[in-house]
């Protein structure tokens, strides 16, 4: 896994911090114009995934949380970077530090309900994702994808 070079929010000196890493993907709809995006309890917004748990690799844990969050079966493919958020959480009442690995999901397919059944789950267009999205790291993974979609859709002149 290559280092973070990508950091948002202040690291209080102060403040102990609660380290979650995290592993999210961006998944798109058939048509490819619209990602989905989860809001939890507390009115965020996130890309779909979360904390990895004991010593899951990065596609078991994306897996995981999208059958978890959307009720969704994955395919993990292209690795986008990754990023860190310095955060305190007034629902936790904790400072946390998150570093996250982010990822293009390249399938997938709907097996059931999901089983977190208290978050909303949204599409959205890359742009709006980027204007409702809460963590610094997610927004940047977003432009990544952008960027090189972009890239992709966009000639070379010779």
């Amino acid at each position: 896994m290559d280092m973070i070079a990508h950091t948002f929010g202040e690291r209080l000196k102060t403040e102990n911090y609660h380290i979650r890493i995290g592993v999210y993907g961006i998944l798109l709809n058939s048509t490819a114009d619209k990602i989905v995006v989860v809001s939890p309890p507390n009115g965020s917004y996130l890309l779909p995934g979360g904390e990895k748990e004991k010593q899951e690799t990065d596609e078991e844990t994306l897996k995981r949380e999208c059958v978890e969050e959307l009720g969704y079966e994955v395919e993990v493919g292209k690795y986008i970077g990754a990023g860190e958020d310095y955060f305190y959480s007034t629902h936790r009442k904790k400072y946390y530090h998150n570093p996250a690995y982010f990822y293009i999901i390249d399938s997938w397919l709907k097996i059931g309900d999901p089983l977190e059944d208290f978050n909303v789950i949204e599409w959205m267009t890359p742009l709006e994702a980027l204007k409702k999205l809460k963590r610094g790291s997610h927004r940047w993974a977003v432009e990544q994808y952008m960027k090189d979609k972009k890239e992709e859709i966009i000639p070379l002149e010779e």
